[in-house]
């Protein structure tokens, strides 16, 4: 990963850090030669400028098969940074008994019991306050296709990089650059918002929510009370292991808090498969259905289904933490004359992870100055984001 950009004007000059840094592919696609290529990243340093006139022109793009640059966008949010819709807090507390449960939740919290001991164990979870993370991305993407055949993989693979800041209670921080356009998102611990270069920031409905890619192997204390309250509904072989499925359904006054007067959540559920043999979380999914009122009696129905397969454990400060993985979001339009699929995949790497990170304040969380709260959503936009 590159974090240095050079001062190419003055050659004893102290050179930038990089916000965000960047693997070594996306810089060599920069350009030809290496002045290029730094003239190049100076411009993204300075808020994406080139990306920026092609987005806010609404030029085409071609990048994750998108037709215009905003689509594109609304794709890198839709992978990039969903959001679950529970709000999960940070501290573990396990004082149960079993005959106050349903067999299945009794089973699923045991299951999450041999996950947190697999995952490092209750007091080295709940001594980490704070957490940062860097990694890589690439994704590729198909076109929004008629009907019910498979869909295709086409276009060339997007490079991309990310840098992630957590702390306790519900404070996160995520930026995303992907190809030369940047997202961000975070939370307050008051409300959850993202913004781009495209579209203004703004804030998502309901409570403070995670950031989806914090189950994805990253963080065991999020995963660890978020399947606190699931049911256990089966086995299932993943990835040559065998698993236990944990489920969770949202709850319908949830939901509600979460819609609009136009856009319907009508259900948002979620399963973690944890290996049999070694209690950690193997895969990670969740599918939501929204429904879209676009006339008096029209509806259209937006299924995004997000499967995440989590891989290669390592230890870091004595937490047991996934290094990488392959995210597949999988995208159904349809009603009463619509029937459109499309799927984007996304492979990330973990480069750096450290925990309990000094100087981390409340001012490193706090929302654009210029956000306000939406009221709807449009579009793929809506189907991502919430």
């Amino acid at each position: 990963m590159r974090k240095l950009c050079p001062n190419v004007d003055h050659e004893n000059g102290l050179d930038t850090v990089l916000e965000v840094p960047i693997p070594e592919e996306m810089f060599t696609n920069m350009g030809t030669n290496a002045a290029l290529r730094w003239r190049n990243l100076r411009a993204l340093m300075k808020a994406q400028s080139a990306a920026n006139t092609n987005v806010n022109n609404g030029k085409s793009s071609s990048h994750l098969s998108a037709t215009s640059n905003n689509e594109f966008m609304a794709l890198l949010k839709l992978v990039g940074t969903p959001l679950i819709p529970f709000q999960v807090h940070l501290d573990l507390t396990f004082n149960f008994s079993v005959r106050d449960y349903s067999i299945e939740a009794s089973t699923a919290k045991y299951i999450v019991h041999q996950y947190v001991a697999a995952a490092g164990g209750q007091a080295a979870l709940n001594s980490v306050n704070s957490m940062y993370a860097v990694g890589q991305v690439k994704m590729l993407g198909s076109g929004m296709q008629q009907g019910e055949d498979s869909v295709q993989m086409k276009g060339k693979c997007e490079v991309g990089g990310f840098v992630l800041w957590q702390k306790n209670p519900d404070l996160w921080y995520l930026e995303l650059v992907v190809s030369g356009y940047k997202i961000s998102a975070g939370s307050d611990g008051k409300v959850a918002w993202n913004q781009s270069s495209s579209q203004p920031s703004h804030a998502n409905r309901g409570p403070p929510r995670p950031l989806r890619r914090f189950f994805q192997g990253l963080d065991p204390r999020h995963t660890a009370n978020l399947f606190e309250c699931a049911v256990c509904i089966g086995e299932r072989t993943v990835n040559q292991e065998d698993c236990f499925i944990l489920k969770l359904e949202t709850a319908s006054e949830l939901l509600r808090s979460q819609s609009t007067s136009h856009v319907e959540i009508v259900h948002h559920t979620i399963w973690g498969y944890f290996s049999q043999r070694t209690g950690l979380l193997i895969q990670f999914e969740d599918t939501k259905l929204i429904k879209m009122k676009a006339g008096k009696r029209n509806e259209v129905f937006w299924e995004t289904s997000i499967a995440s397969t989590i891989e290669d454990y390592q230890y870091v400060d004595n937490i047991n933490i996934a290094h990488s993985g392959r995210t597949t979001a999988r995208l159904h339009r349809y009603g009463e004359t619509l029937n459109h699929r499309r799927k984007i995949e996304e492979n990330w790497r973990i480069e750096e992870v450290d925990f309990n990170i000094c100087g981390l304040s409340m001012d490193s969380f706090l929302p654009p100055a210029e956000m306000k709260r939406d009221t709807s959503h449009t579009g793929e936009r809506e189907a991502g984001e919430n």
